[in-house]
């Protein structure tokens, strides 16, 4: 039986260094930039670097390393550059499994491991990033603070300047909101980075996650909450202290290049605390994205008259892209038109193509989009400089003209007042907000007598847009003279709006605005609604108020249009409002009554008793109607 073997005694053996000290050396001078910058891809790099050490075989090269964890193509890729640059120096034969003398080994605590590091938050008291020696207990989470000119950061400041302002409504819309937010923004809230999906805009989800901005009502308003306030007052007071100390300027100055993606805002270059939490620390990304490999621009002292240059730069940039705030001045847009993209495409697809290549044939400036109201616009769009280095230029903002047209063929018409989708374009023309609806409607010659409806009721139908709705109607014999029409118009508008500035308007702040006053007069500049907010609010199935419902359910009543329907909404706005009032009526003839004498219409017309009656039946009779 062999002799039992013996049990030795000691201190433990020193484990073999890393196989790959080289690599270690580097990452680990990656991981100290990025912590002297305050860059949270610091923890990324401290992540590679354990898993680095854990790995116990030599690598040849950068791309062996991409079996292990946390080791993405942007590590690899810069590990690689630097294996390239070291052979260079040291020659093709150089060892990459020894460090170079002098170089400090790599079991040190300064070399391969994040030591606990104290940074001091806003407040100017020190924190504690890592937990350890303190007991163990739960990390504490910091405070989330946006960084500057971040969306969050512009949205915040925004809604805590409009509070301050006696009077408020203590609440903004969201284009409201938006306009007044991208001033300090440097990125847009309406068009996302080439190559992302996020805006500015984005933050605001965040924000409400945090509890810092509610958002209530439909359409929607954001205000701050009482944490939310007491943030952006230490914002307030800190963009304050910037515009008067001596560095003010060269915050501004910052380069493109440092800007952050929306959703890694919190860690920007320049921000003492890391806004984000620990458990967001722990979520960070495994691979570093391209983006992150570009080398951070440092300020440095500059002359005056650099400042100067790069300031008249900046602001010819500025003026390119945001002329003159929420305006657009002459000369810095064009005139569009918008075919809805219904009329190239499905049906007669002969007869919808011929209309885009005549309107190709006589040289209109013309974008097919969704139109959700209208088959064809007008929109003055933004002239924008392209950006050196993107593919796309930036997109320009786009303020949508008072004119709109409607395009009928006489079997469409018919089919249209058949199935009520005649009537109900009519009122959602009325309520887009632009003040010119127009009607297009083409004949079909002999066509016309084959239709489910008389050609006199469709003659009629055609007066009454004109007479009573007070709509233009505009008659042509086909495609081509359609196209014709268009071309004229497109002319006629560019050369109608060629000086005028254009302002910006919101219809959830001012209502339907502005007057034919504007056009009569000549005036140098008009108010127009942007596109997205007209297309917004043109969804024809989207969430509905209680009025526009009542609204709804008074057109299904015979007799009963949308100007009778308008003046009954402005004296009774919900069908609560209305039964009151007939349970204030003395007598059932008062309540049969009570509607009657309300004008509606350009010619102040009373609704009449026979409507009256019929509304009360419906909204007070018990049971079935007789």
């Amino acid at each position: 039986m062999p002799a039992p073997e013996s049990v030795r005694l000691g201190r433990k053996r020193a484990l073999p260094s890393s196989p790959n000290p080289l690599f270690l050396q580097w990452l680990t001078e990656l991981r100290d930039q990025a912590k002297e910058k305050g860059l949270k891809i610091q923890y990324t790099y401290q992540k590679a670097i354990s898993s680095l050490n854990k790995y116990p075989l030599p690598l040849q090269n950068a791309k062996e390393a991409k079996i292990l964890q946390n080791f993405g193509d942007g590590i690899c890729k810069i590990l690689d550059e630097k294996l390239q640059r070291y052979y260079r120096e040291k020659g093709s034969n150089a060892p990459i499994h020894s460090l170079p003398e002098g170089a400090p080994p790599p079991g040190r605590l300064d070399n391969n491991n994040l030591a606990p590091s104290r940074k001091k938050n806003a407040a100017g008291d020190q924190v504690k990033e890592k937990g350890g020696g303190g007991g163990g207990g739960r990390k504490k989470k910091r405070e989330y603070v946006p960084q500057k000119r971040s969306g969050g950061y512009a949205v915040l400041l925004s809604l805590y300047r409009q509070s301050q302002i006696p009077g408020s409504k203590g609440y903004m819309f969201k284009m409201e909101l938006q306009t007044e937010a991208q001033r300090l923004c440097d990125k847009s809230f309406s068009v996302p980075d080439l190559g992302s999906k996020y805006t500015a805009w984005s933050s605001v989800s965040t924000l409400i996650q945090k509890n810092l901005v509610i958002k209530t009502h439909n359409p929607a308003r954001y205000s701050l909450t009482d944490e939310g306030s007491a943030l952006a007052e230490r914002l307030e007071s800190a963009e304050e202290g910037t515009k008067e100390g001596p560095d003010g300027d060269r915050e501004e100055g910052r380069s493109e290049g440092e800007e952050e993606d929306d959703k890694e805002e919190e860690g920007g270059p320049g921000v003492v605390d890391l806004t984000a939490s620990d458990s967001d620390d722990n979520e960070e990304q495994d691979r570093i994205h391209p983006a992150e490999e570009r080398p951070v621009c440092v300020a440095q002292p500059r002359s005056e008259d650099q400042v100067v240059s790069s300031g008249k730069h900046k602001d010819s940039q500025a003026t390119s892209r945001k002329p003159d705030g929420a305006r657009l001045l002459p000369g810095t847009y064009e005139i569009l038109l918008c075919v809805d993209f219904i009329e190239t495409t499905g049906g007669s697809s002969h007869r919808k193509q011929e209309l885009v290549k005549e309107l190709q044939r006589n040289g209109v400036n013309f974008d097919v989009r969704k139109l959700n109201v209208g088959d064809f616009l007008w929109v003055a769009r933004e002239k924008v400089t392209p950006v050196p280095g993107q593919l796309r230029a930036p997109e320009g903002r786009e303020l949508v003209l008072d004119y709109i047209i409607e395009r009928k063929r006489m079997d469409d018409l018919c089919g249209s007042i058949i199935d009520g989708r005649f009537r109900e374009q009519k009122f959602r023309l009325k309520r887009c907000g632009l003040r010119k609806p127009v009607y297009l409607v083409e004949e079909c010659g002999t066509a016309a007598s084959h239709l489910s409806l008389p050609e006199t009721t469709l003659q009629q139908a055609i007066v009454n847009t004109q007479v009573v709705d007070g709509f233009f109607v505009k008659r042509v014999q086909d495609v081509r003279e359609s196209a014709a029409y268009l071309t004229i118009m497109t002319r006629y508008l560019t050369k109608l709006y060629q000086n005028r500035t254009l302002i910006c308007r919101s219809r959830e702040l001012d209502g339907d605005g502005g007057s034919d006053e504007e056009e009569e007069k000549g005036l140098a500049s008009c108010s127009l609604i942007s596109f997205a907010e007209f297309n917004h609010g043109a969804i024809k199935n989207k969430c509905q108020t209680v009025r526009e419902v009542f609204a709804r359910q008074l057109m299904q009543v015979s007799g009963l249009s949308g100007d009778k329907a308008a003046a009954i909404l402005e004296q009774y706005s919900t069908p609560h409002s209305l039964l009151t009032a007939y349970e204030r009526c003395a007598s059932e003839a008062e309540k049969e009554k009570l509607l009657s004498s309300i004008r509606y219409g350009k010619l102040k017309r009373n609704v009449g008793p026979a409507l009256s009656r019929t509304v009360y039946q419906l909204y007070c009779t018990q049971g079935a109607l007789s």
